[in-house]
């Protein structure tokens, strides 16, 4: 947790030609953040092109949901570090020095739980030292990518209000598959305004993350014919472009308009 206050980018495989990765069509990419040195691998951080299973629980889970649901698949030693750590989290949250205890648990989850557990350890650790905005955003910058990702899957239980948007916007501005699949969640829907939002709907379709992993993407959509325009667009150019049509799009766009919207060419989906 040394690294630079500055966004990872990890370029996705099909962007470099993509018209929406240009920085005058993709307002959430900032030129000065964008292309920053990206925080150190964490050795938690599962394989590149897969996620971490159970991202739906990590969002949308109860603290006493997601300590039960990670507990059972921890052998002896992990459990009693787990629960260690979250007595100490409770005991002494807040900023207690240069960096708190669980700060430092935060980072040692990975070695402690393993790389199918940390995101989750470290979510709980966040709750039990109630960490506020402060806090969170300290983690976050100073964090590696799989901090990060366990701060964004924490906001919508330790952040009320929109304080936390920020470290939301900065994920977006990433090519970083899982930072952008944990932006996503619960605390985006609620808090994005519709630009924004619809903007992270488009960087999920070009960088190849579900749109499964938007909150709330039914209600958000219905009847918004400004993201039908956007995604009518950017499949227009892509098929200009010779380019295939990521399979995700006809589906969100049919949610804008179901009765006007037409069946998707066999051959869009590549």
């Amino acid at each position: 947790m040394t690294h630079p206050r500055t966004s990872p980018a990890t370029p996705g495989a099909d962007t470099a030609a993509d018209p929406l990765t240009d920085h005058a069509a993709d307002p959430l990419t900032d030129h000065a953040t964008a292309t920053g040195p990206r925080p150190a691998a964490d050795p938690s951080d599962p394989a590149p092109g897969t996620t971490s299973p159970g991202t739906t629980t990590l969002a949308a889970a109860t603290p006493a949901e997601l300590r039960d649901h990670v507990t059972a698949g921890l052998d002896d030693p992990a459990r009693g570090w787990l629960r260690r750590a979250l007595d100490e989290a409770a005991a002494h949250p807040g900023t207690h020095g240069p960096i708190s205890v669980w700060e430092l648990r935060i980072a040692e989850a990975g070695r402690r739980c393993g790389p199918e557990h940390a995101d989750a350890a470290r979510v709980l650790i966040l709750h039990a030292a109630r960490a506020d905005t402060e806090a969170l955003s300290r983690v976050y910058y100073q964090g590696t990518g799989a901090e990060r990702r366990a701060v964004l899957y924490a906001l919508p239980h330790l952040v009320p209000g929109p304080g936390g948007l920020p470290l939301v916007e900065d994920a977006l501005r990433t090519n970083d598959t899982r930072l952008l699949t944990a932006a996503v969640g619960p605390y985006a829907a609620r808090h994005l305004d519709a630009h924004q939002w619809r903007h992270a709907v488009l960087k999920c379709l070009f960088t190849g993350v579900p749109v499964d992993a938007v909150a709330d993407l039914d209600c958000r959509a219905e009847g918004d014919t400004e993201l039908a325009r956007m995604l009518t667009d950017y499949a227009a150019e892509r098929t200009a472009a010779g380019r295939t049509i990521p399979a995700d799009l006809h589906r969100v766009l049919t949610l804008t308009d179901p009765p006007a919207t037409p069946s998707a060419p066999a051959a869009d989906h590549g």
